[in-house]
């Protein structure tokens, strides 16, 4: 594949990077305020440029690279409705988003990609956040369309809705088509963690996985204000529970032969998952490391995009900016 280039924005621990990077893109910078995920980002890929400082102080004008490449990326912190919380609480996530927008007035890529909550895309409360949006990129003559896509139509064992923006220029925009889903039956989490929880002699972990049938729910990586790690809120642990896991916790290691499963007996008979299994979860490839200690590291894998998601977007992406010119008919509207 041709080469692409791209400079991904609030990174984390490169889960749409990794994506990307498989796609056939390469990046030229990757940005981050948090120094254990560029640390994360560092261990895995030494050869990348990993720039450690606030989107919102961050001078293009520092980074010549950045004014030509192919696409921009965006995996922000989660934005959140107005109407349900309040402002202060809202303010810091709303104004990266509008960094973004902001940074591609400068560095005018051929491509937008940004990754949020699923309701960005389409609820009434985001609307005047849309039409921000909307207002800027028709300003600089991009066409866009909203969407919603679910890790676990990727192959990734996890419920994990995302919304996405993706917006090029006119001239790539008619030959964008949203990724279809990529498997036909869902990667259960039993099938997915089998194999790791057998690692230590773990004698009940065919057991456990025969029953743990279902997809996982939505990992969440919470706040660096909370507390130690876990994974999810309560509806989350119920969720967890049915599949004999303690959602309340992350373990420091696998089973050992010496485990005895029994969910009946409360949280004590329930398993619980490390670290390793929710970047499983995630989608990522077990050779793919987290700096950190045990909840710095379950917070990166919780809030991280799955890299097949990533992969899949960056091959779309990369569809329509490298289609013929003769190809280019039809297309989509600049609507949800």
């Amino acid at each position: 594949m041709s080469e692409l280039h791209f400079v991904d924005v609030c990174a984390g621990a490169g889960g749409l990077s990794l994506g990307l990077e498989d796609a056939g893109f390469e990046p030229v910078l990757l940005l981050d305020k948090q120094p254990v995920t560029c640390d994360t980002l560092r261990m895995n890929r030494p050869a990348w440029q990993i720039v450690e400082t606030d989107l919102l102080d961050f001078s293009p004008s520092r980074h010549e690279e950045v004014y030509d490449v192919d696409l921009l990326s965006a995996g922000l912190p989660r934005v959140r409705s107005g109407t349900s919380t309040a402002r202060a609480d809202t303010e810091a996530e709303t104004r990266l988003l509008e960094a973004t927008l902001y940074l591609v007035h400068s560095v005018q890529p051929r491509a937008l990609m940004i990754e949020n909550v699923p309701g960005l895309a389409n609820a009434p409360t985001f609307e005047p956040m849309r039409e921000f949006i909307r207002r800027e990129l028709e300003h600089l003559d991009y066409q866009f369309r909203w969407f919603i896509l679910n890790a676990a139509d990727f192959g990734v064992p996890q419920d994990r809705k995302q919304g996405l923006l993706v917006a090029l220029k006119r001239p790539f925009f008619d030959a964008f088509r949203p990724p279809e889903p990529a498997v036909g039956e869902r990667m259960s989490v039993g099938r997915a963690l089998r194999r790791s929880m057998a690692m230590r002699g773990w004698r009940d972990a065919d057991r456990w996985a025969a029953q743990a049938l279902s997809v996982a729910p939505t990992l969440v990586g919470g706040s660096d204000r909370r507390g130690g790690a876990d994974l999810g809120p309560t509806g989350t642990r119920k969720a967890w529970a049915r599949m004999g896991v303690d959602g309340s916790t992350v373990a420091d290691d696998v089973p050992d032969s010496d485990f005895v499963w029994d969910p009946e007996n409360g949280r004590l008979g329930m398993v619980r998952l490390t670290t390793d299994q929710a970047a499983l979860l995630q989608g990522f490839p077990p050779d793919w490391g987290f700096a950190g200690k045990k909840t710095a590291r379950y917070r990166q894998i919780g809030h991280a995009s799955p890299p097949p998601v990533g992969k899949a977007l960056g091959l779309a992406i990369r569809a329509a900016l490298t289609a013929p010119e003769g190809s280019l008919t039809g297309g989509y509207t600049s609507t949800p």
